[in-house]
């Protein structure tokens, strides 16, 4: 690369900029080292920067936190594939595939909606710890109907329906293992008149998500967790979709609905920030293989 790198950055799972979840997306033609894309993502300071790499059949995709890689990101996902329609990277179809450390994860546009399926995982039950409870409690939050664990590293939390989630300050500077490494906070929408609509379909169920062990204080609009939590309220509701929305200070929400094999496909919109170019080039690193070498050979 002798010019600067292309670069965007996405407000993704909104219509309106300055809200959502902002990802940036930045355009590779090489490998680069492991360190440059964590010092540029540290730099961007953004909840995730994406990572963009042609592939065989499709693209390498990769996160980066400001403090290191997740193996899993769904509204830099999104990000990537608006990104990836700016720079007219698409086929005809609109879509391709993205090849990340969670597996092949498809990618489309459709009448006007981005489209990405991310893999769920199974919620298993368990006992909400007795501070978690305490913090629940003395927010006006009351206590758990329910606690889940997950394969996916996230704890989960139903609150009652009548719970000021969307009034509770940051619970992160208080969370110990496991929640650090996240904790979903949920409720039912119910009956009420004033629920947020995501294209124009009205929200079934609102969630927050906090994950101070991977460097995010509160993420806006998390794709992830709503791909964990959409089957519980699919089975719940008995619909095969279902739309959820993120009350975070940055809201915004997306449809889920039930994909192949058991992968959530989440459909939601997108708000291009700013596009151009980053001038600081990569390290010269012509044995930067490992993840990129496996992930652009994947047919």
């Amino acid at each position: 690369m002798t010019s600067g790198v292309p670069a965007v950055l996405v407000e993704a799972f909104t219509t309106v900029a300055c809200q959502g979840n902002g990802a940036a997306v930045v355009l590779l033609d090489q490998p680069v080292s492991d360190a440059w894309m964590q010092q540029l993502a540290r730099s961007l300071n953004q909840s995730e920067t994406a990572f963009l790499l042609p592939a065989q059949q499709g693209w390498a995709l990769r996160w980066f936190t400001p403090s290191c890689e997740v193996p899993l990101c769904g509204h830099a996902t999104l990000a990537a594939l608006l990104a990836l329609d700016h720079w007219q990277r698409l086929d005809r179809e609109g879509q391709t595939t993205f090849f990340t450390r969670s597996g092949p994860l498809q990618v489309a546009l459709r009448q006007g909606l981005a489209q990405i399926q991310l893999p769920s995982a199974s919620l298993e039950p368990g006992e909400a710890p007795a501070y978690l409870r305490s913090l629940l409690s003395q927010s006006g939050n009351g206590d758990p109907l329910a606690y889940w664990r997950s394969a996916l590293g996230y704890s989960v939390v139903l609150l009652q329906e009548d719970a000021p989630l969307e009034a509770l300050a940051s619970l992160s500077p208080q969370l110990q293992p496991p929640e650090t490494g996240g904790l979903v906070l949920m409720q039912a929408l119910g009956t009420q008149a004033d629920a947020p609509t995501v294209a124009g379909q009205r929200a079934d169920y609102q969630l927050r998500f906090f994950a101070p062990g991977l460097g995010i204080d509160e993420d806006p609009v998390t794709g992830s967790a709503h791909a964990l939590v959409a089957p519980y309220w699919q089975k719940q509701l008995g619909r095969r979709q279902v739309v959820g929305w993120q009350c975070s200070p940055r809201p915004g929400g997306m449809v889920c609905e039930a994909g192949s094999s058991g992968m959530i496909r989440l459909s939601g919109s997108g708000v291009l920030l700013w596009c151009g170019s980053l001038q600081r080039q990569p390290d010269n690193c012509p044995a930067a293989g490992g993840h990129w070498q496996k992930l652009c050979s994947v047919v």
